[in-house]
């Protein structure tokens, strides 16, 4: 089994309400991510999906120090050295581990400086550091650019002059500069063609087993997420509500939620068909989340215990783990329980 690369333990991001005019607070804290607990191996990928607003974005900032946590640790183990907290860190150790943790945002056209030329962009975490000389750092920027498909010719023009699947490898290739040891992609492909988006996650695999990069992968798409993933984390209004294997999860789902995910996930053969499960009510207001499971008001299984009891989570399976009073009760529906079309 792989040794463990990161560890995130309770990790909470809390934002304050709005002000009023006169200066008082509207709402009351708004928690984005809520006690959010996971372990990573090196060189595999864990995907974490939901609805826009669960929190994964946010989560994964807190990770990158983004943004600034609000609670919590993630503890990060280098290849050598002892393990440390990421968040606590400052000044040149900061800098140094700094390096091994990069980011693939989501937007290719605002993540790139219209000012700056490519080589300028992929290079900018080499000069940083100060640790290499022009020379060497132009052999990296134009190794690095080869790898991600990158035409030498390319390093002197500037973002503009490029297509979204052209920048997102300049993003990809700025990440791999400092060659580190774990990227968060932030849906790293959802603002591209379905073509180049094939394109990207096959690049995304082939440098993962060239140089055993580890991936966080933020999405929202799970047919992208079925074929990149070795787990997959479902958060649902800050939290994760289930956590297991690929293969475990789209194929038997433990939460309600990933049931109504995975019925979202269109099949490829027109013969076959699958019934479509539609949430009912809104999503919860995070400033003001429903008692018990926060799940319960749109859940189509709840009970008396789900509207006044928190879940805690448990394991169903072999590292399934799942946030559900009946999880392992219910006859949830994965992604191959379709019909075919007579």
């Amino acid at each position: 089994m792989s040794k463990t690369i990161l560890q995130v333990h309770r990790l909470t991001k809390q934002f304050d309400g709005k002000k009023s005019v006169f200066g008082f607070r509207k709402n009351g804290p708004i928690r984005v991510v809520t006690d959010i607990s996971f372990e990573l191996r090196e060189g595999e990928t864990l995907s974490i999906v939901g609805e826009s607003g669960c929190g994964k974005t946010t989560l994964g900032r807190c990770i990158v120090r983004g943004i600034e946590a609000s609670s919590g640790e993630v503890v990060y183990y280098p290849e050598n050295g002892e393990p440390c907290d990421f968040l606590k860190l400052k000044g040149d150790a900061y800098n140094r581990y700094r390096q091994d943790i990069q980011m693939i945002f989501q937007d290719p056209y605002s993540s790139l400086s219209p000012r700056m030329s490519v080589f300028n962009i992929i290079s900018e975490p080499l000069t940083a550091t100060r640790k290499l000389s022009r020379s060497e750092i132009r052999e990296r920027v134009t190794e690095i650019a080869e790898k991600t498909g990158l035409n030498a010719s390319y390093l002197e023009r500037y973002p503009h002059a490029f297509s979204g699947g052209q920048r997102q490898r300049i993003a990809i290739a700025r990440a791999l500069a400092s060659r580190p040891r774990l990227i968060v992609c932030d849906e790293a492909v959802s603002a591209l063609d379905v073509s180049i988006q094939a394109q990207i996650i096959n690049l995304l695999k082939d440098l993962q087993k060239q140089y055993k990069i580890t991936y966080i992968f933020i999405s929202h798409d799970l047919s992208v997420v079925e074929h990149i993933s070795d787990r997959v984390a479902v958060m649902h209004l800050g939290k994760i509500v289930e956590l297991a294997p690929a293969d475990s999860l789209f194929a038997n789902p433990g939460h309600p939620y990933t049931e109504a995910l995975l019925s979202a996930v269109p099949m490829p053969d027109p013969n076959f068909k699958k019934e479509r499960i539609i949430l009912e009510g809104e999503v919860p207001n995070p400033a003001k989340p429903p008692s018990g499971c926060h799940f319960h008001p749109r859940c189509p299984y709840k009970m008396d215990q789900c509207v006044t009891d928190e879940p805690a989570v448990r394991e169903i399976g072999d590292q399934h783990y799942v946030a559900c009073h009946y999880a392992g009760e219910l006859h949830l529906k994965g992604v191959n329980s379709y019909e075919k079309v007579e």
